[in-house]
């Protein structure tokens, strides 16, 4: 299937009954790089790095950004003092439990939109000490006193996926009685599959009603995060929360990433990110949080159009025969690279990337002197090491 002349999927995808369930309105990204990102295991960016990569992502068009948890952080009161002043479009949003000092924090800095989160599962509130009721007090209280100072909440039910649907009913109604705005379904230790993600967000819409925009925030434990979030659309979230890199605890959050280009490209749904911009982003966050990705890694890997196979080589000039998406749509650069599996059609195209010509009766003999020396050093012939083995079979033909 052919969405445009820059995506190649199944033309399955497109079946009536699998895009009417999907929305015409562009799906809207929060951020969470910044809270949820951070407690990746050894990251701490400064409030300099955070600014540099608000910048990036409301380059990148996402629409919320989760700009700390600065009652636990003065590090991240300091971070969001210093994005206030960058002029950004998108919104920035505070990080609260429901706890009336966490908020009086929210006000002090100035922020107007916070998540505030409680746990609702029988097995959090028992880790927390706490009583079915005594939450339902808190969320109560603390959403009020939230809207009483002007600050717009979405209610985020942490643990909510593994919540007795009954309670969990009573406690996003709770919510918003209390003047909530929105409501988080979150998937707190990444415990829900696609299908169950979907029912769930389909029953909280219809809790809500067609007026309460419904998020989802899941994690990656079982690495099912970016299709729970694409059923989480189909079941009528409007909002995905994510983070750059999938960055976040344990297996980390669901990626933002990549959960726009599947919805973009596998089931043209509107996406209000910019596709040709998140590699680069992806580079700042990784490089801020110290962390390489996997070359393989969807969307931002390195690997992906970098083709050593000579079976694959010999359709470079046909993008579509080996790759669901042009390189076009996400900024990145297509390249043939040299190594055992190489093959004649990588040397003609080698040699013509670097301007160098070669007699044809020369070919075998350097794709043998590629695949020695790749052998020989367990890894890819650099445009340095072919130049050389080029000159040297030059030499000795003359």
């Amino acid at each position: 299937m052919t969405i445009d002349s820059k995506i190649w999927v199944s033309e399955l995808n497109a079946r009536s009954e699998i895009r009417a369930a999907f929305p015409r309105t562009p799906v809207q990204f929060y951020d969470t790089t910044l809270r949820d990102g951070e407690q990746t295991v050894g990251v701490v960016l400064s409030p300099q790095q955070k600014l540099e990569i608000a910048r990036k992502l409301d380059e990148l068009g996402i629409s919320r950004i989760e700009a700390g948890f600065p009652r636990v952080s003065p590090e991240d009161a300091e971070a969001i003092q210093v994005m206030q002043k960058a002029d950004l479009k998108a919104e920035l949003w505070g990080f609260s439990r429901a706890v009336k000092a966490d908020i009086e924090e929210l006000v002090r800095l100035g922020l107007r939109a916070s998540i505030i989160e409680a746990p609702t599962s029988d097995i959090k509130l028992k880790a927390y000490g706490m009583s079915r009721d005594e939450v339902l007090r808190r969320i109560s209280d603390s959403v009020s006193f939230a809207r009483k100072n002007a600050i717009a909440v979405a209610f985020f039910a942490v643990d909510g996926t593994r919540t007795e649907l009954d309670f969990l009913k009573k406690v996003c109604l709770a919510a918003l009685d209390a003047g909530g705005r929105e409501l988080v379904v979150v998937d707190t230790i990444g415990a829900c599959g696609p299908e169950a993600a979907e029912f769930l967000v389909r029953e909280v819409c219809n809790w809500a009603g067609p007026r309460t925009p419904v998020h989802w925030h899941g994690h990656n434990d079982f690495g099912m995060a970016t299709a729970c979030a694409v059923a989480a659309v189909r079941g009528g979230a409007s909002w995905i929360q994510g983070t750059i890199n999938g960055m976040g605890e344990r297996a980390g959050n669901a990626d933002i990433g990549e959960i726009a280009l599947a919805l973009r490209c596998l089931y043209d749904v509107p996406v209000a990110l910019d596709l040709g911009k998140v590699r680069e982003t992806s580079a700042v966050v990784s490089k801020a949080s110290g962390y390489k990705l996997e070359a393989w890694k969807p969307l931002t890997g390195e690997n992906l159009f970098m083709r050593e196979s000579g079976a694959v080589a010999s359709q470079f000039h046909i993008p579509e025969a080996i790759e669901p998406y042009s390189s076009e749509l996400v900024n990145a650069r297509r390249s043939i690279v040299l190594g055992k599996k190489s093959g004649l059609d990588s040397i003609d195209l080698k040699c013509k990337e670097l301007g160098l010509s070669i007699a044809p009766e020369q070919r075998a003999t350097i794709l043998a002197e590629v695949k020695k020396l790749a052998i020989a050093k367990r890894g890819l012939v650099g445009d340095d090491e072919f130049r050389q083995i080029v000159t040297a079979q030059r030499a000795a033909a003359s």
